[in-house]
């Protein structure tokens, strides 16, 4: 067993962790952080789409210990602590860009990393583009789409 430490949505954490331990079944396991999905375990669906230092990875791929002293946002992580939701997280409830809601913790991180690669005036294209590796079995895109363009524009305000 080996200890990992790291920052994970605000609050210092530290847990022991075999060296083959994925982020993923670290925060689901370790921390009961349920959000962060596991659809495929081959970096194919996004559903575990997190945010390491700022920028969105995949928790199904990185190992727990490469994670030493990072700093790790989920989707819990995104919520004022009086409960408001995060603009993206309420775009995508106002837009229905969810239907089952598996997918929706890992769409919602990657759109915030569209966000801040891209800017707040996001065109469809783009959006499209830049969701590549992120898979939704239910919705067509259609609603993630608009959500996305909507969440982007309320977080310039």
């Amino acid at each position: 067993m080996a200890t990992v430490s790291m920052t994970v949505n605000g609050k210092a954490v530290t847990g022991d962790v075999e060296p083959r331990t994925l982020l993923v079944q670290f925060l689901r396991e370790n921390l009961r952080l349920t959000g962060t999905h596991v659809g495929c375990d081959t970096s194919q669906c996004g559903a575990c789409v997190i945010h390491l230092d700022g920028i969105a990875a995949k928790a199904c791929t990185t190992l727990a210990l490469q994670c030493e002293g990072a700093s790790i946002t989920t989707i819990e992580g995104l919520a004022e602590p009086d409960g408001k939701l995060h603009p993206m997280q309420e775009a995508f409830r106002e837009h229905h860009g969810l239907q089952c809601g598996y997918c929706t913790p890992g769409m919602i991180m990657s759109a915030l990393d569209i966000v801040r690669r891209n800017g707040n005036n996001l065109d469809e294209h783009t959006i499209r583009d830049q969701l590549d590796g992120n898979i939704c079995r239910c919705t067509g895109y259609h609603n993630i789409v608009k959500a996305i363009e909507a969440g982007a524009k309320a977080m310039a305000k």
